[in-house]
């Protein structure tokens, strides 16, 4: 019997571990780690940013291979600055013929291009020189759709191309699927989420545990904690969480977890609208270190006013904890309120975007009636268990290659 061939992949990301980690490089390393080394081998091709990181790695299954401008570690800061601002721009022209020369060594089977912005471009440049190659894009996009696209008005017929040349589109979620074929995608598509390790966030913390959790958090008996895990962008609706203490009583509080542009903005409006006390600014959280900081909250809320899909929400509700978020792009996919969604079993609270009141509202509800959120977040735990564990997202992820013939 013939051995079975090994299905090379060639990945195109901007970013990868260890550094500037976002929701699509979870994607990656998680399905990729599940994936058997015998019958799939991951190359990827991505921007290095820290001098100090070799050129070329293993990092779980995937070979990294790192380009572009680089510092000795640098901070989010530093890549907005000479010469690492560059990064992004050159990425997309040169990657084409890097991918062809590593091509011409390893003879991919396909493509997996990360984000169509601004992975699709190079993709479907490597599709037009290598057509023989199956390409696949995977939409992650967090931004407007409608944003990204005035973004890539200067070179928009080879961000075009990026849709057009793809032999199938993979979205998570079906806002995004819904751009992919309005930007031209016409071939096989299927909305695969983003998916959580359910084991690791469901994980029940000793009361020991979770009480020295509280002391490190400074949290005082009869304290509600209010937390959130984001970028802080504009487009994660942080502000409109601050303005909606104001309507609230002083044990509420507010956990940011995150760093982003909009931090120092955030911090001068706490302190303007007389909150500092309220709204406390953490820093990046360790991904591993996330469940234990749910336990020791309340509710996780997250008004965003685009989304993609949004990986923080379920995990949050994995974990247990009540969820408050608007039902902007992605989050409509699983995000199921009692008053909107009367149809469908409740998942937690919706709130339109840019309104605090509706916020504060939607916090008084929960704590009000403690029997109703905790119904709501077993539902929300259940389903997902039931649909977005990345054991359930690898399997699908798996028959997708299969069915491009990968």
């Amino acid at each position: 019997m013939l051995d079975k061939k090994v299905k090379k992949i060639l990945i195109f990301s901007l970013a990868y571990y260890p550094n500037f980690v976002g929701g699509a490089e979870v994607a990656i390393k998680e399905i990729t780690d599940r994936l058997s080394p015998e019958e799939f081998e991951f190359h990827m091709i991505t921007l290095r940013f820290d001098s100090k990181l070799p050129r070329t790695e293993k990092v779980g299954n995937v070979i990294v291979h790192r380009i572009g401008f680089s510092r000795p570690s640098p901070t989010i800061q530093d890549l907005k600055k000479f010469p690492l601002f560059l990064n992004k721009y050159w990425f997309q022209f040169v990657t084409p013929f890097i991918a062809s020369r590593l091509h011409r060594e390893y003879h991919f089977d396909g493509i997996w291009a990360m984000m169509a912005h601004s992975c699709g471009i190079p993709a479907g440049m490597f599709k037009t020189l290598h057509p023989e190659v199956t390409y696949l894009l995977t939409l992650q996009e967090g931004d407007p759709p409608r944003y990204i696209e005035r973004l890539a008005l200067p070179v928009w017929p080879l961000f075009k191309r990026g849709f057009t040349k793809a032999d199938g589109l993979q979205c998570i979620s079906h806002f995004l699927l819904a751009w992919g074929r309005r930007m031209g995608f016409a071939g096989h598509a299927e909305v695969i989420p983003n998916g959580v390790d359910a084991r690791h966030f469901a994980h029940a913390h000793t009361e020991k545990e979770i009480s020295s959790m509280r002391e490190k958090l400074s949290k005082n008996p009869g304290d509600i904690f209010l937390v959130t895990t984001s970028r802080l962008v504009h487009k994660n609706g942080i502000d409109d969480v601050i303005r909606a203490l104001q309507l609230m009583p002083d044990n509420i509080q507010f956990l940011v977890y995150g760093i982003g542009p909009s931090e120092s903005m955030l911090k001068h409006l706490a302190k303007e609208l007389g909150l500092i006390s309220r709204v406390h600014f953490k820093g990046q959280l360790q991904h591993p270190d996330i469940p234990l900081v749910f336990s020791a909250c309340d509710i996780f809320i997250r008004p965003s006013r685009s989304e993609g899909m949004g990986n923080s929400f379920i995990e949050a509700m994995v974990a247990g904890l009540p969820v408050i978020g608007t039902q902007e792009g992605g989050i409509a996919d699983f995000l199921f309120d009692a008053k909107r969604n009367p149809d469908t079993e409740t998942t937690g609270w919706a709130v339109d975007k840019d309104s605090p009141k509706q916020i504060a509202e939607a916090v008084q509800d929960i704590v009000a009636h403690p029997e109703k959120a905790k119904e709501v977040t077993i539902t929300a735990k259940k389903m997902v268990q039931e649909k977005y564990d990345w054991t359930i997202i690898t399997k699908q992820m798996q028959s997708l290659f299969a069915t491009l013939g990968i």
